[in-house]
């Protein structure tokens, strides 16, 4: 007898079936340990799984007992979509909410049964935006297979039974049926056709605020994120790549390390050396003990005065049209002024609170990866690329992720531990220390902006030129010279300017480049919300009434804007001594808006009193889950703009721990207020990333309401910020 966590390979016949049973589009297919279960993952961690008897779709398993098992394909690294997505599912299933568990669905799973579970990767703020239309049908399947079991066993029409907190009624006699009666019957249910889907007025779960999922597990320790992952004869990993990125190893003196207690052996990558022990400490050790020579080549000369003037020097490069509205020349040269500025961004790090990690096991047919991930597909791919194992043997076993805002999309570290099992022959848990995971980040893109307006009689925008040069993260948008995510937010800003012309030049070096929290809007919002207010000052316009001329043809835009100058007070003197700044973005399908309030110390010290936030992301699944990705969003959008920069000297990061990258800390945090000013009708949009691109202009508008000192390069720290601009 197989155990509820063995797997066995897809035969022919199991896939007809999963094709008949599934009905609404969806398949059967293996269950994998999940949320609720971390804390058993690491017990015979590459056996063999088969599908629970109560599994109604590849979404949702339903146990006798009535317990609704929902799986979760994305990552949950915080961000508290582990909840919301099951919310949807559980909106149309009309289940029990307070017997519902979740689990993390299998990306092995995902490849043989044709994407079953969709996209499994998680960035850009889409897991509500994109997956609530087809969780809402994986709900809506599942509960009509069981209102059609139900009326099979009774003999009557389905027409005559509906579906309630985990029962199945016979509106005429009162007889009921509870769904872990009724789930094994379901499964070889067909309909007919999709159901309809309910509509936002029809919602009794979407929209309430719940507890969340994941926090018993968190509270109680039981959460297991990837590095606390232990696997039967496992060893330890620690590693250190070249300092200067493109940089090879060229030899290594391991002496030191010979005999050392616990150290097995010390393995050499192409770029890298890693030092396997019985214990991650004497790894880490022993790493520091090796003589290692590198091969550095051109990188190696390279610094951050260099590069920053290299981004200056782009400006006058030729570039690609990202848009072009009328003649922004004409308007330019028929202006009586044109008002100029140059802003800057450096690369910042991701900097998640547990470093990079994965544990890795390689056998000639069978490959496992536990790793915190936030793109599980992609992680599957490279396992199979490096292992040389066929995709169809590789498993992928997410865990929760210590923080991940875009850097956990991208497996570096996954690589080199499957090398490393690889070559040992035994799984291999590899940490990389605080230090590497900072030196060997992908950063956000390092950028600079040259801003050109005239204003007309009004004193309102009638040419706008913008000329941005900032690295892609996408090798093969940079070939091609346009990269959108370098102009998001500004070639698709949504003011209203009848001369607008957005230029890209893309400027790539050798620091390797990702996503960062609201990806290429996290610069473009603070370059674009930072002119913006310039324009309103040069026009002797207040910056609220100016942005809402502007945007008088954008309701929702309006909606925000007006929620926004409310809560904040707008319209009222700031309290002594402090300045008031205001910035507006849309990115994600999700309208932000947020007034600062800051005090400047005469020694250039900025203390953040208050943040006051609006947000129309058009309907809302778990309202407190919005308002705490926006608190954590604002924390870390000031973060970055107050002190975050990564510089380069001798083609090496400088930075490698909090002591010279420092993070917000409690003390410091301002009194963040959230209010929701939803629009509804069509717009899902997403929240994890919006809140964070418009904190850097809020805070810098409101330092320049209090000082007259404008802003225009991140971060502030160290600047000046009572004299010259």
């Amino acid at each position: 007898m197989r155990r509820p966590d063995q797997q066995s390979p897809l035969s022919r016949r199991q896939f007809v079936v999963t094709a008949i049973t599934a009905g609404g589009g969806f398949a059967l297919g293996a269950a994998i340990p999940g949320l609720g279960h971390a804390a058993t993952l690491a017990a015979e961690p590459w056996s063999k799984e088969v599908p629970p008897s109560g599994e109604v779709n590849a979404w949702i398993v339903i146990a006798p007992d009535d317990t609704v098992t929902i799986r979760y394909a994305r990552a949950e690294m915080g961000q508290g979509s582990s909840t919301a997505l099951p919310m949807i599912i559980a909106e149309e299933l009309e289940c029990d909410w307070e017997k519902v568990k979740v689990e993390f669905a299998s990306a092995n799973r995902n490849l043989r049964e044709r994407h079953v579970y969709r996209q499994m990767s998680t960035g850009g703020s889409r897991a509500v935006r994109d997956s609530r239309a087809y969780l809402q049908r994986a709900g809506a399947s599942a509960r009509e297979r069981l209102i059609a079991a139900a009326a099979k066993r009774w003999g009557v029409a389905p027409a005559e039974c509906m579906a309630q907190q985990s029962l199945v009624l016979h509106k005429t006699s009162g007889r009921s049926l509870r769904y872990g009666e009724l789930a094994a019957e379901a499964v070889a249910i067909t309909l007919d056709k999709e159901p309809r889907l309910k509509t936002p007025d029809e919602f009794r779960l979407i929209g309430q605020s719940r507890p969340r999922l994941d926090t018993p597990l968190k509270i109680d320790g039981s959460a297991v994120y990837g590095i606390d992952v232990e696997v039967p004869d496992m060893v330890r990993a620690a590693i250190a790549a070249c300092p200067v990125f493109g940089g090879k190893l060229k030899s290594v003196d391991d002496s030191a390390v010979a005999g050392l207690r616990g150290v097995m052996r010390v393995v050499k990558l192409p770029n890298a050396v890693a030092v396997i022990a019985d214990r991650y400490w004497r790894a880490q050790q022993a790493l520091a003990s090796l003589k290692i020579e590198w091969e550095v080549g051109a990188n190696g000369a390279t610094d951050s005065a260099a590069l920053r003037q290299a981004y200056l020097d782009a400006l006058d490069r030729k570039g690609v049209l990202a848009r072009t509205d009328g003649d922004v020349e004409a308007a330019l040269a028929q202006a009586g002024s044109v008002i100029e500025a140059v802003y800057e961004v450096p690369y910042v790090a991701h900097a998640p609170m547990e470093p990079l990690n994965c544990t890795a096991r390689v056998a000639p047919d069978r490959v496992d990866v536990w790793i915190g991930t936030q793109n599980a597909d992609r992680a599957l791919e490279l396992a199979a690329e490096v292992s040389g194992v066929k995709r169809e043997n590789v498993h992928i076993h997410n865990t929760f992720c210590g923080g991940g805002f875009g850097r956990r999309l991208h497996n570096d570290e996954l690589v080199q531990a499957v090398r490393l099992a690889k070559i040992v022959g035994k799984p291999v848990k590899l940490i990389w220390s605080r230090e590497e995971d900072m030196r060997h980040d992908r950063y956000r893109p390092q950028a600079a902006i040259r801003f050109k307006a005239a204003l007309g009689a009004n004193g309102l925008p009638v040419a706008l030129d913008c000329r941005t040069a900032c690295g892609s993260t996408n090798p093969i948008n940079a070939r091609h010279g346009l990269d959108p995510q370098t102009t998001e937010g500004l070639a698709t800003t949504s003011y209203r300017i009848p001369n607008l012309r957005v230029t890209s030049i893309v400027r790539n070096t050798h620091v390797p480049l990702g996503p960062w929290r609201s990806p290429g809007h996290s610069q473009n919002a603070f370059f674009m919300e930072s002119f913006i207010d310039e324009l309103a000052h040069a026009a002797g316009q207040d910056p609220y009434a100016f942005r809402r001329a502007l945007l008088s043809h954008r309701a929702d835009f309006v909606h925000v804007l007006d929620t926004l100058a409310e809560k904040g007070d707008w319209g009222k003197p700031p309290p002594p001594g402090m300045g008031r700044g205001l910035a507006i973005h849309e990115c994600y399908n999700t309208i932000v808006g947020m007034i600062a309030e800051v005090s400047v110390s005469r020694q250039s010290e900025v203390k953040v009193e208050r943040i006051i936030v609006a947000v129309d992301c058009g309907h809302a699944v778990s309202p407190r889950t919005i308002e705490t990705q926006l608190e954590g969003a604002a924390i870390y959008g000031l973060t970055a703009a107050l002190y975050n920069e990564i510089t380069i000297k001798d083609g090496r990061v400088v930075e490698g721990n909090f002591d010279t990258y420092p993070i917000m800390r409690l003390k410091d945090a301002p009194k963040i207020e959230v209010h929701l000013a939803l629009t509804g009708g069509r717009k899902w949009g997403g929240v994890g990333e919006p809140g964070t691109a418009v904190v850097g202009a809020a805070l810098t508008n409101a330092i320049f309401a209090a000082t007259g000192k404008r802003i225009r390069r991140l971060p502030i720290r160290g600047q000046n910020l009572f004299g010259a601009v």
